[in-house]
């Protein structure tokens, strides 16, 4: 895989910030849930595609409620990203529940977990 140009990383920043506040300020759909994130955003160099990787804070449900929210909310979306940033294609989002935080946090306690066996010993 190439690594990511200076122009193709100030996109994907772009498009992440204006993507949270999209879905933070502007959709009312009530399947999104309040603690809903974006991780990161990974823009082609053709920007005609764009992956959205979302965190939600929640349980298994709420995840996938969340996801059929914001795809169905897709074109609303799109085009709102339109509106707010300048540029010759507005990507074709697709959303993709990243769960690595919740992943991470479940790490951290079973090191802490094993730790605090250890000392007890």
């Amino acid at each position: 895989m190439r690594k990511n140009s200076i122009k193709n990383t100030r996109v994907n920043g772009e498009v992440l910030k204006e993507l949270s506040n999209i879905i933070r300020n502007e959709i009312k759909d009530p399947r999104i849930h309040e603690m809903t994130s974006v991780v990161s955003v990974e823009v082609t160099p053709d920007l005609k595609y764009c992956k959205a990787y979302i965190s939600v804070l929640g349980n298994e449900e709420e995840q996938q409620q969340t996801i059929q929210g914001l795809k169905s909310a897709e074109g609303y979306i799109r085009s709102q990203l339109a509106k707010t940033i300048n540029l010759r294609n507005t990507p074709q989002i697709t959303f993709i529940l990243d769960q690595s935080i919740e992943y991470g946090v479940n790490m951290s306690k079973l090191i802490d977990e094993v730790n605090k066996n250890d000392i007890e010993k």
